[in-house]
């Protein structure tokens, strides 16, 4: 595996073999390790990666690290990958690249699901299939980044690129609040105005709400899933 170079504020952990790097973000941040470790696993068919966060701001709010790390990947395959490539984001964590799912972002806290809770910690990851899953002409379901388009681009850069990326979203994010993250999320997202399954309720995803909570219109109703709802216990 080629060294990952990561910026000053941040630092890397390489993973191998069956190791989880999102599970071991969690694992280095529940022992106290510092915000900004970048744990990582690449293979010859898949990439993984993960970042620790140190919250100030009540769970509720610090859940905005989630589309922000998305956005932040977006944008590091932007600048990879050929023009042609379109990457778009779920709102379920769900990266799509061509039109078909190409891996997912997974997000956990130290404290569990409450909203009004300061974390002590909160963890990002996803993980993408590099090779393996070539579809069919018209088929959207699932694919893999180098049947894409992508082979040129090597899962380091990407970690580089997307680290730094998330990097500047977070102090865009701090600097002048959710409304940018909120703009480039927007644009880029996959299914708005169609129908969705979440939690077993089918609706149409009508968008997002100021802390970037799932607007599901079922019937007469507008329902709110907030992505507090996404947290997993790796």
């Amino acid at each position: 595996m080629t060294e990952v170079v990561l910026p000053p504020l941040m630092s890397g952990l390489a993973v191998s073999g069956a190791t989880d790097p999102f599970v071991t973000a969690c694992a280095k941040a529940s022992l106290g390790c510092d915000a900004g470790l970048v744990t990582y696993n690449v293979s010859l068919d898949q990439l993984g990666a993960a970042l620790v966060f140190a919250p100030e701001v009540p769970l509720a709010k610090a859940m905005a690290m989630l589309p922000l790390c998305g956005v932040g990947l977006q944008n590091a395959l932007g600048a990879l990958a050929p023009p042609e490539v379109a990457v778009h984001l779920g709102w379920a964590g769900e990266i799509h690249v061509n039109g078909a799912r190409c891996g997912l972002f997974h997000v956990a806290a130290s404290t569990g699901g409450d909203p009004k809770a300061l974390p002590d910690w909160l963890a990002v990851g996803f993980e993408m299939p590099l090779l393996g899953r070539t579809r069919n002409p018209g088929e959207t379901e699932e694919t893999a980044l180098y049947e894409e388009g992508c082979a040129d681009v090597s899962p380091e850069s990407l970690i580089e690129s997307w680290a730094r990326h998330t990097l500047n979203w977070i102090s865009r994010w701090e600097d002048e609040g959710p409304r940018p993250l909120h703009e480039a999320w927007r644009g880029i997202a996959h299914g708005i105005g169609e129908t969705v399954q979440f939690s077993g309720v089918n609706g149409t995803f009508l968008g997002i709400d100021e802390d970037f909570g799932m607007l599901l219109r079922d019937g007469d109703e507008t329902r709110l899933f907030p992505l507090t709802d996404l947290l997993n216990t790796p």
